[in-house]
């Protein structure tokens, strides 16, 4: 693609501005700010992997992998800001998630040990339980300030906090699951993923695209339960104090 081609893409901006505007939707100050970050932070990124690739040293694809990790987190954790220590939660999810899918995918031989396999996917495993981590705190302290009566009613009657919360945390870790799950039904029919049409526009095999695909599909199953089960059962406990009784959010 040259880059008068690129330019005549904006006009994907100007609609939305240009619709924001006539019907008074006032976006277009995060619509302006949205792009000019997305070109700005793809151009540098897209110089930083052609140079960790043309080295293709294992410290900077382990510093990649951790800038990843730390913007994730730091993305994420706006959404749980009145459960403590949500940060490290976090985290510590997004490392699992990483330590997990690459151990398996390096472990058996199923991508090579190369910065252009370990990066792409690693990108889209953690930015997938990134977006898994908000939806579940998103839900999670609705969940929870909806039914907290419900939930001190239990305590009050002798019940464990695991016990008084568990129907929240399960209704949070499943739907917080859904997208992912709901969205691999009718993939290939309603939508052909970003991966798989990017190696067919680049010349590569429809087949040999579609088995990336998979691989991409079925670890992203991993992604969403890890990310929903773990930084649950890490944030439930700290939801209530020594005596049992759940800390109300400020």
């Amino acid at each position: 693609m040259t880059y008068t081609a690129l330019s005549l893409t904006l006009i994907f901006v100007l609609i939305p501005l240009l619709l924001s505007k006539v019907l008074k939707l006032g976006l277009e100050k995060d619509t302006m700010i949205a792009t000019i970050r997305s070109i700005i932070q793809l151009l540098a990124v897209g110089y930083i992997l052609k140079f960790v690739f043309e080295t293709g040293s294992i410290i900077y694809i382990l510093l990649m992998v951790a800038l990843m990790i730390f913007t994730a987190t730091l993305n994420a954790r706006k959404k749980g800001a009145g459960i403590r220590g949500i940060t490290w939660k976090i985290a510590s999810t997004l490392v699992v998630v990483e330590v997990v899918t690459q151990g398996v995918l390096l472990g058996f031989g199923i991508i090579p040990a190369t910065a252009q396999y370990i990066i792409p996917i690693s990108g889209m495993l953690i930015g997938n339980s990134m977006v898994l981590s908000i939806l579940f705190l998103n839900r999670f302290t609705a969940e929870i300030t909806s039914h907290q009566d419900e939930i001190e009613l239990i305590l009050s009657l002798g019940g464990t906090p695991k016990q008084a919360i568990h129907r929240q945390l399960i209704s949070a870790i499943k739907a917080s699951m859904i997208p992912t799950i709901e969205s691999q039904k009718t993939i290939g029919l309603v939508q052909l993923p970003g991966m798989m049409s990017g190696q067919i526009i680049g010349g590569a095999d429809p087949i040999q695209a579609v088995q990336f695909q998979l691989l991409i599909i079925f670890a992203l199953l991993t992604t969403a339960t890890l990310s929903s089960i773990m930084i649950g059962f890490l944030s439930y406990p700290v939801l209530f104090n020594e005596r049992m009784q759940i800390i109300e959010n400020k």
